[in-house]
């Protein structure tokens, strides 16, 4: 489904302080699962996901996304195919909008428009329906600004607005750690319903190595760079990731 060949990338190249991240990296994502990206800060876990989805260009290497070379593709031809969740709750949205205008906005991804036609009467049944999904109330307050939206409820809307177009590929930049551990898992919930419901192709990175274990269907940790782990979920405990975080941990200061 997502293919990364030979992908290499290093900040500051050719100076004193250059930071080589990946050095010809491999890995293929399956169609229809959630693969969690788990790691210590600076393993390179952010920097992959905003490759992927066109943030930073990669130095060399390829990525082929449902057989189609996007390497070369701007961030914004990318994300016609791709959905984002970002950590921030207010990067996914417009909060000086209304959900609806939000919502209307992200169902106009990669179509000309003007903002005279941007809300379609003929779409709110669908609008309502999948908030109602969420459990929420935000069915109920559609002319709401979301900037007067909680953090949870935010990076809610932020999720069905991501998934709303049906993405070739989910990506979910550690999307709850910014949400106090409550707020945070009814989000972790509604977004396993979400992904187990459309079946989309997810990426997800994440601190918690409890949730990246209990929401999906692969995991894999990184470490400078390179895959030193990535074994089903189901065959993973909190415990040996724990065990072997604190190892590299140690690594790194010794």
């Amino acid at each position: 489904m997502l293919k990364i060949r030979n992908l290499s990338k290093s900040f500051n190249k050719d100076m004193d302080n250059e930071i080589e991240v990946f050095n010809r990296f491999n890995l293929d994502i399956e169609a229809n699962r959630c693969t969690a990206i788990i790691g210590p800060n600076g393993c390179g876990k952010s920097t992959l996901l905003n490759i992927i989805g066109g943030n930073i260009q990669e130095d060399e290497g390829q990525i082929v996304l449902k057989n189609k070379d996007i390497s070369n593709l701007r961030e914004e031809k990318r994300a016609i195919h791709m959905g984002r969740v970002y950590q921030d709750p207010s990067m996914g949205v417009s909060p000086s909008l209304t959900i609806l205008e939000n919502m209307s906005l992200a169902d106009k991804k990669g179509e000309r428009f003007t903002l005279r036609r941007l809300i379609k009467k003929r779409n709110m049944d669908r609008y309502i329906d999948l908030l109602k999904d969420l459990d929420l109330g935000l069915e109920d307050k559609l002319d709401t600004k979301v900037q007067f939206l909680s953090g949870g409820q935010r990076q809610s809307l932020s999720l069905i607005m991501a998934a709303m177009k049906y993405p070739d590929l989910l990506l979910l930049d550690e999307h709850t750690a910014a949400l106090d551990p409550k707020t945070s898992n009814v989000v972790m919930k509604k977004t396993k319903e979400l992904i187990e419901k459309y079946s989309i192709t997810t990426i997800m990175i994440s601190h918690n190595m409890r949730d990246a274990i209990a929401y999906s269907d692969r995991i894999i940790m990184l470490d400078r760079g390179q895959i030193i782990l990535d074994r089903p979920s189901k065959d993973v405990t909190e415990e040996e990731l724990i065990t072997i975080y604190r190892t590299k941990l140690d690594e790194a200061i010794a």
